[in-house]
Parts: C-alpha cells; sequence; structure tokens
C-alpha cells in the first residue's frame, strides 16, 4: 500500500507485513513515513545536554537534563526513586468532550520529571542513559563500565576514552568505533577480538596491526604487509602516535586508505536471517533495523535488544519487549504504545515515564501503579469503561494512532539525538515548530594555555588550564584521568572539545538508510548504507566473504 508523508510529502510504502502488525496491535495506519516518525520519537531523547540546577522538591543542587528554565518541577533521582514520591498526587479527571493531548498537556506542565537517568551508578554524576557504572564522566548510554570518558553507546568495559558503540568487552581504547572485546586499540572501525591494532578497519582476530583492513587472524602486519616480529616492532617505531601533529597525518592517511584501498561489505550481517538494514545480529525477520540484536518478527527498530513482535522502537528491548509499538528509550514492556522511558511495564499507551506499571493511559512519573488514567487512580471496571471511551473520542478527533506532538517534547530540537540522525538548521528547526537552545555564550573564553605537540612536554598543571575547542570555540577541561589516559597510551591533547569530538565520530558512520547500488566486484544488486555516489568498494556477501576469509 502507498501512502504520503504528511510532514515530508514524500511517498513510502506499508508492507502486508506492516499492515498485519497494525491490525494486531489495533493501531491505524501511520500518516507519517518511517523517518519523520523516528524523528518525533527521537526528539523525546537528551542524552548529552546536562544543567546545574536545584531540585524542586529539596532544594539541593543537582546535575539534570532539563535546564532551569523548564516549565515543570525537576526532582533529584533519589527523591523521585522515593516513597515521598508519589505521581498520582498530580493525577486529574479526564474530559470526554476535550482534546486528549490538551489534557495531557496540562498534566505535563505539572507533574515532575526525574533529573536524569543514572540508575546504580558510583563516582559517575555527569552520566545519562545509564546504569551500574563506575568512575564514569561525560558518558552518555552505557551500562556495567568503568573508567570511562567521552563515551557513547558502551557496555561491559573499561578505561575507554572517546569511543562509541563498544558493547563489549572493551579495554583502553582511544576513539574507537563499533567494535567488541578489543583491548589497547587507536582509532579503529569496525574491529573485533583484536589487540593492540592502530588506524584499522574490519579486523578479526588480529593483533599488532598498523593501518590494516579486511584482515582474520593476522599478526605483525603494516598496510596488509605481513612483518616478523622484529621488522614489525622496527618499522612501527617509526610512528609516534604522541604528537598531535603526526596523529592528524595518521588520520588522514586512514580516511584516505578506507576511502581507496579498504572493502566494504553491503550490510553488516551475523547470524541473521531475511533482514534489512545494517549492523544486525542473531536477528530473524527484520526490516530496516539497526544496530539491533537478538530480535525476531520487527520492523523500524534503532539500537534495540530481545525485541519480538514490534514496530518503531528506539533505543529499546534489553531484556524482553514484544507486541510493541512507537516507543523510545524503554525496557522490557509487553503492549506498550506510544511510550517514552518506560521500564517493566505492560498494557501501557501514551506512557511518560512510568516504572513497573500496568494498564495506564495518558500517565507520567508513575511507579509500580494499575488502572490509571492522566495519573488518576481508577478501579478495574471504572478504568475498562473508561479507556474505549477516550479511544473513540481521539479516532474522532485523529489523535489516536499518533505519537506525542514534537511541540510536547521537553527539550529544544538540538539537546536531542533526533539534531544527530536528521540535523536541521537553527532556521530550519523553528520553521517546523521545533525548538532550539542557543548556547550560553559566557562559557566561550579565550584559551589560558598553548598546548605542547607532544605529549611528553604536558604538565599537570594542563588540569587547571581552560582550553577552547578549534572548531566550536567551546571551553573544555582536561581530567586528571584523562590526562593519566593520554600518558599510558602516548597520546597527545585533544584539541577539540568533546561535543565536537563526538560529532567527528558520528560522522564516520552510515546513515541509517538503504540505498541500491552494485556490488563492487559481481556487479550484483544489493542494498547498503553506502549511497551510490560514494566512492567506498562496496561488495556483497558472497563477494566480500571471498575476501576476508
Amino acid at each position: 500500500m502507498k501512502r504520503t508523508c504528511i510532514i515530508s510529502g514524500k511517498d513510502f510504502e506499508l508492507t502486508k507485513v506492516d499492515i498485519l502488525f497494525y491490525e494486531k496491535t489495533r493501531v491505524p495506519l501511520p500518516a507519517l513515513c518511517p523517518e519523520e516518525r523516528q524523528r518525533r520519537r527521537l526528539m523525546w531523547r537528551n542524552e548529552r545536554s546536562l544543567y546545574k540546577r536545584k531540585c524542586d522538591a529539596t532544594d539541593k543542587g543537582i546535575i539534570s537534563i532539563y535546564p532551569t528554565s523548564s516549565p515543570f518541577p525537576v526532582y533529584s533521582q533519589e527523591y523521585f526513586s522515593s516513597d515521598a514520591f508519589d505521581g498520582r498526587k498530580y493525577g486529574q479527571e479526564y474530559h470526554l468532550e476535550r482534546s486528549f493531548f490538551e489534557q495531557f498537556k496540562g498534566l505535563q506542565s505539572r507533574c515532575p520529571r526525574n533529573a536524569l537517568l543514572n540508575v546504580g551508578g558510583k563516582n559517575s554524576e555527569y552520566v545519562n542513559c545509564a546504569g551500574f557504572n563506575k568512575t564514569c564522566y561525560l558518558c552518555f548510554d552505557l551500562g556495567r563500565c568503568q573508567d570511562c570518558l567521552y563515551c557513547r553507546t558502551i557496555y561491559n568495559s573499561q578505561n575507554l576514552v572517546d569511543c562509541s558503540y563498544l558493547v563489549n568487552d572493551c579495554t583502553w581504547c582511544y576513539e574507537c568505533l563499533s567494535c567488541s572485546k578489543c583491548y589497547e586499540c587507536i582509532h579503529c572501525l569496525d574491529c573485533k577480538n583484536s589487540n593492540n591494532c592502530s588506524f584499522s578497519y574490519d579486523l578479526r582476530s588480529c593483533s599488532d596491526c598498523l593501518f590494516c583492513w579486511n584482515l582474520r587472524r593476522k599478526q605483525y602486519c603494516i598496510a596488509n604487509v605481513q612483518y616478523t616480529k622484529a621488522e614489525y616492532e622496527q618499522k612501527k617505531a617509526q610512528y609516534d602516535f604522541s604528537s598531535r601533529e603526526n596523529l592528524e597525518k595518521y588520520r588522514t592517511y586512514f580516511a584516505q586508505y578506507k576511502r581507496e584501498k579498504m572493502l566494504h561489505p553491503a550490510v553488516n550481517f551475523q547470524q541473521c536471517e531475511d533482514c534489512t538494514g545494517d549492523y544486525l545480529e542473531q536477528c530473524k525477520n527484520c526490516q530496516m533495523c539497526f544496530g539491533t540484536s537478538k530480535s525476531q518478527d520487527c520492523a523500524y527498530l534503532l539500537d534495540c535488544v530481545n525485541v519480538i513482535d514490534s514496530h518503531d522502537l528506539d533505543f529499546a528491548g534489553i531484556k524482553h519487549t514484544e507486541l510493541c509499538y512507537e516507543n523510545l528509550g524503554c525496557c522490557n514492556l509487553y503492549h506498550c504504545r506510544w511510550a517514552v522511558s518506560c521500564w517493566n511495564s505492560r498494557n501501557i499507551d501514551y506512557g511518560d515515564y512510568l516504572q513497573n506499571c500496568r494498564d495506564c493511559f495518558g500517565c507520567i512519573s508513575l511507579k509500580g501503579q494499575q488502572f490509571c488514567i492522566l495519573n488518576r487512580q481508577y478501579s478495574e471496571a471504572e478504568y475498562h469503561d473508561l479507556k474505549p471511551k477516550i479511544i473513540e473520542h481521539m479516532k474522532s478527533t485523529g489523535e489516536w494512532g499518533q505519537f506525542f506532538p514534537a511541540t510536547f517534547s521537553p527539550f529544544a530540537y538540538n539537546e536531542t539525538v533526533a539534531q544527530e540522525y536528521y540535523p536541521l538548521t537553527k532556521e530550519q528547526a523553528l520553521a517546523r515548530g521545533y525548538r532550539w537552545r542557543d548556547p550560553d555564550q559566557k562559557q566561550y573564553q579565550p584559551q589560558t594555555v598553548t598546548i605542547p605537540d607532544h605529549i611528553a612536554d604536558v604538565d599537570d598543571s594542563i588540569c587547571k588550564a581552560l582550553l577552547a575547542c578549534e572548531v566550536t570555540g567551546k571551553n573544555y577541561k582536561i581530567q586528571r584521568a584523562e590526562l593519566s589516559f593520554y600518558r599510558k597510551m602516548s597520546l597527545p591533547i585533544p584539541r577539540r572539545c568533546p561535543d565536537q569530538r563526538h560529532r567527528d565520530r558520528m560522522a564516520l558512520r552510515n546513515p541509517r538508510q538503504l540505498y541500491a547500488r552494485t556490488c563492487a566486484a559481481s556487479g550484483q544488486p544489493i542494498l547498503t548504507t553506502y549511497a551510490p555516489d560514494r566512492p567506498e568498494r562496496v561488495l556483497c556477501e558472497a563477494e566480500y566473504l571471498k575476501v576476508v576469509v
């Protein structure tokens, strides 16, 4: 079935599988294309913008994803999780003659919100979307990590700086992307089970490799040329990673090799069956899914794990999620539709930050509740009598089946991950009716020191200096643990602020979009995240396996 997106004006297709899913979950056919549906959801996820403010319940200083100017109360995690807070206190009566979203907006303006998502952390106050981490700083979307700085989407790892999408047992890595089980690696992409490798791409079970690509079970290689151990160590000694000037030169070499010499698989699949997308592992019947593992019978997932029979989820899953639609940042849900940051819950519609809840509709900031509508408690009979009436009225107003309006997001567009996946200028965002937050220019001050080119010439006073990003001018500082890391790894002090370094790494990842092009070796048609006009040599699975196995 062909439909036209009411926002972008683009045509999109609903497959038979899509339609059967909508019928099963009793939701109307979408009016927005998959990209605009995802953009609208991602506008509700602020990972990286942290603010100092006071808890509106205790007046204590806290770190929060909500600035002081937010129109709703913000509570510290400790107070929000305590028995002192009960979101039902803010419940309101539902009026069938009024718009649902209008009433939800009224609740949203009064109901307190949790300062940020940081569960079970130790000495890790400046992290978000995180759980059970120790001594981590300015890291986001991470779990069970230790001694990590300036990372995003990392799990079960330690001693990392400026890394993204390192998901299993990585240690002492710097500026690595989409790697697992790597040790002492620098500027590596898509590498697994590898040690002591630098500026390398697509290595498996390799060690002591420099400027290498598409290798398997190799050691002592430079630019894919095999050397003896003595030869390798002699040649590698000629490369000085401790100099910032040299490191930038090596980055240029690596980018050139990536464009001209490296071979790229059309998609990154492991143990997958009947899937489309990229970076999938142990998936079956998953269509247009990205960064997803251990999932089945799904479509339009982004960075999910253990999801069954669900569509349009982002950053979801963890243990088991099933029969869900249009959710963001949720885990362990069953039959939940249009939910944000909900955990361990079932039968939720239009939920915002619900924990251990069941059978709730249009609720915000509830814990362990059942049969609530707009945070007001009902009996089981009252709930099941009122809910279908609300849905029928929402159908008449066109609200039923729509995710929360973009204007309801508690964040400005450029504070959210929507800006990373679907970047807009300030003018474009405002033209769409989205909010925009300009940076506080008071933080942009002149740099107070000249950073030495070589790490050996940097003394401890650098930790007291105010530095300015060479791209944006934004100020940043070097942490003592960070300096120790650079000294151990023999790496220079970065000249760009953490946010800019994150943007640079994100630019290395392909867009979450599939293009039709032909295999560079066989000429067979393929679907890939490499656009047809890009220079990389992209191979179908059969040709790629001939090269790397």
